[in-house]
């Protein structure tokens, strides 16, 4: 991991145009992100113990342009799974939301399920991703569980980091583990980090620990398999191959959509599957996208592709900065376009998502899809540009 935390443009962009809210709700303080049509039902985030509401930007980013609505949150300082539950609901109610879509990761997954339990009107389906069932194998590996609320600091962080494997790592997935490593304070350039990400205290660490120990299991759910998707990776994470299995033979009926690697974070350093299976997913289980509703999304039928725009002689800090001059704040329904895309794209999109709903939307198909994508989409920059085609198209065919 780096020593000094610098952040990706991308998500110096997303700050700049998607607002942070923070609302006071009883006693719990809660962080959230909140954009896309707000005519469509939302798929709320839950991350992991490191994680806050920032580490799925690049969900918000894809998904809201597509026409989602998604909202990712910070787990408040909780004690309790109990407490969780009530300050959850409490949560909904304040911004009024009655029926969500659950994505969670890691304690975000194990959450998703308790409140998917005790709140089953609330919750149309779950995305399950690394996660678990239950808390037993956790707290026998903590001896000192009943004192980590009142654990120094090094202590708590030092027992994160064992459970995120060290050496070297592929590149995106190194800059995934970097990315929310900065977020639990662990960045020698504390300045550069305070400017760039929110952190997380040691009192909320330490809550997220203790929801790690605190005795529980997921009992039954009223929820269908079959609105269940499970999304899991297939090289190593923190959360052990046993307890993931288990989360496999809870819901047998439940979608599977498995990464052939990603490492913990995958909705960083997997970004274009998962979100891939996260449209399969609401598509499946009857959330509608409205792209209509996207402010600035092109109605005629020209439209630059991103490829296109990637040739412009602009830089990135230049088209952020015309981007957010063009755009005169957040819309009230889905805010200002965060990635341009052209109608050929969606129809691109849509035409790719339904050949995965048909073959099962298999990892080696998913990497079909993905490299069908690039060749349509060099093939028709080098079309508009005057480049020649033809050994391309002779290799092709």
């Amino acid at each position: 991991m780096k020593g000094v935390f610098s952040a990706p443009g991308d998500y110096i962009y997303f700050k700049s145009q998607v607002p942070l809210h923070k609302i006071p709700i009883g006693s719990k303080h809660w962080r959230y992100y909140d954009f896309g049509p707000k005519a469509v039902p939302p798929l709320i985030c839950l991350p992991g113990i490191t994680g806050t509401a920032d580490v799925h930007y690049k969900q918000i980013m894809s998904l809201s342009m597509k026409g989602y609505r998604v909202i990712s949150v910070d787990i408040p300082r909780v004690w309790n799974h109990q407490e969780w539950i009530q300050a959850f609901e409490k949560f909904l109610d304040a911004i009024d939301v009655h029926h969500v879509h659950l994505y969670g990761t890691s304690l975000g997954g194990f959450l998703a399920q308790l409140f998917a339990q005790h709140r089953p009107r609330r919750v149309r389906s779950l995305v399950l991703s690394n996660t678990y069932t239950e808390t037993s194998s956790f707290k026998a590996a903590m001896p000192w569980a009943p004192i980590v609320s009142w654990a120094p600091s090094f202590l708590l962080k030092r027992y994160v980091l064992t459970g995120i494997r060290g050496g070297p790592h592929e590149p995106f997935i190194a800059d995934s583990v970097d990315f929310v490593v900065s977020q639990a304070s662990w960045i020698v350039d504390q300045d550069t980090v305070e400017n760039l990400v929110e952190t997380l205290s040691k009192d909320d660490l330490a809550s997220r620990l203790t929801l790690t120990v605190d005795a529980a299991s997921v009992g039954a759910l009223v929820l269908s398999d079959s609105l269940i998707t499970i999304m899991d990776t297939s090289d190593y994470c923190a959360i052990p191959q046993q307890l993931k299995d288990q989360v496999s033979e809870r819901y047998p009926g439940a979608r599977r959509a498995y990464l052939k690697s990603g490492g913990d974070f995958p909705f960083l350093s997997r970004p274009d599957e998962v979100n891939l299976h996260l449209q399969l997913h609401l598509r499946r289980v009857g959330v509608e996208a409205r792209p209509d509703l996207v402010q600035g999304l092109p109605k005629g039928g020209g439209g630059e592709s991103s490829g296109e725009q990637d040739d412009e002689s602009r830089d990135a800090d230049d088209k952020a900065k015309d981007d957010r001059t063009d755009s005169a704040g957040p819309s009230t329904e889905s805010g200002p376009p965060l990635l341009p895309e052209s109608i050929e794209s969606h129809d691109l999109d849509n035409q790719l998502l339904s050949n995965a709903e048909v073959l099962g939307a298999s990892g080696e198909f998913l990497a079909s899809i993905l490299l069908l994508a690039f060749l349509i989409s060099f093939l028709r920059h080098c079309t508009l540009t005057g480049i020649n085609t033809g050994y391309l198209r002779a290799y092709w065919t």
